[in-house]
């Protein structure tokens, strides 16, 4: 599609959108010639975004193990020398502005562009990769949509890709027509581990998820008296060694997780040590094995309440009991949630695909 015609295409989208904003959930202008030859190689479409998003930081390891295994890869951006930077890498980053896709070319592309799918080329060979399937009718209205929208209709789209078995079940029953494959999440367990001391009395949370939520556990745990002699520690905003640092010093950690693709941070938690309770926001019941932790009902205020202040006590009474569950859950999450699994997963899924 040349450029000429991607930018009709955009601006309708943005029209039909009414109030809706889809300026960055629009891609950037992508380009692409039928008969351009060269090595095939797999772009990966991220947002300019360089806050701690662990959905970017999955497409840059991606990207990673694909360069490692002898296939050529790379994260696009749209802006000229833009790349995530709260994590250490030095992945192979291109912009879109300087890449023209040939047939052979695989472009990786977010479920947070959906709703712009049709401005890419239609031609070019696609792959949804969707982290979190309950955004992906976000900023598609169900009027002036047809079925199987954002997908249906939308030419070159090889597979959908996702990151948890909830998702893939969901994404399955909606989009029966397309294939859907897993690619594991990664927990790294050189940054993510439990600490060579015991953890104090430090219960830890990550204050961007159901605020309000929060504020009223927070309110009747304090109520109660449970957090008498407690430190609060809202974990945010920090770079990834920080935020394991942080959870390595938290006795118990505290899941707000809500309509997740996975749901990282409770799982970084487990890896590091804590004793997770809360919500599993879903996805979470991959991995939320009521031996290592206490998974609370979808919105249960009452049940979290309960189970917050029974770990709690737990550690009161016998605090080596809950750091050995903790403990446990770290074996159980790294021992699946590992990169040579994700290899494995990549190697078998871009295998498939001709």
């Amino acid at each position: 599609m040349t450029q000429a015609l991607v930018r009709p295409v955009r601006n309708a989208l943005r029209r039909a959108a009414g109030h809706r904003d889809l300026r960055r959930r629009t891609p950037p202008v992508v380009r692409y010639d039928a008969a351009l030859s060269v090595r095939p190689t797999i772009y990966y479409l991220s947002p300019d975004d360089d806050v701690p998003s662990g959905g970017i930081r999955m497409l840059y390891r991606h990207v990673d193990l694909l360069n490692a295994t002898g296939r050529d890869a790379a994260v696009l951006h749209d802006r000229r020398g833009f790349r995530a930077t709260w994590f250490g890498n030095d992945t192979r980053v291109l912009s879109a502005r300087d890449v023209t896709l040939g047939p052979d070319d695989i472009l990786v592309v977010p479920e947070f562009y959906g709703p712009g799918l049709g401005a890419l080329p239609p031609d070019c060979r696609k792959v949804v990769f969707n982290q979190n399937a309950y955004s992906t009718f976000t900023q598609v209205p169900f009027e002036g949509t047809g079925p199987g929208a954002p997908y249906a209709g939308v030419n070159g789209i090889e597979a959908l890709l996702t990151v948890s078995e909830d998702n893939a079940a969901l994404l399955r029953y909606a989009f029966p027509d397309l294939a859907v494959h897993l690619a594991r999440v990664v927990v790294d367990e050189q940054v993510f581990h439990p600490g060579t001391r015991a953890a104090g009395r430090r219960l830890g949370y990550m204050p961007r998820r159901r605020a309000a939520e929060q504020e009223q556990l927070l309110h009747i745990l304090r109520s109660r008296g449970c957090l008498d002699g407690w430190e609060l520690v809202a974990i945010d905003g920090l770079s990834e060694a920080q935020t394991a640092e942080a959870l390595r010093g938290c006795a118990i950690f505290l899941s707000f997780s809500e309509r997740e693709g996975f749901g990282l941070p409770p799982a970084e938690a487990m890896a590091s040590g804590a004793y997770v309770v809360g919500f599993t926001g879903l996805a979470g019941r991959d991995y939320f094995d009521p031996r290592f932790c206490t998974p609370v009902a979808e919105a249960d205020l009452l049940a979290f309440a309960l189970a917050a202040e029974e770990a709690l006590r737990r550690h009161e009474e016998d605090p080596e009991t809950l750091a050995a569950a903790g403990r446990d859950a770290a074996k159980q999450i790294l021992g699946q949630y590992h990169e040579e699994g994700l290899r494995a997963d990549l190697t078998t899924f871009y295998g498939s695909l001709r």
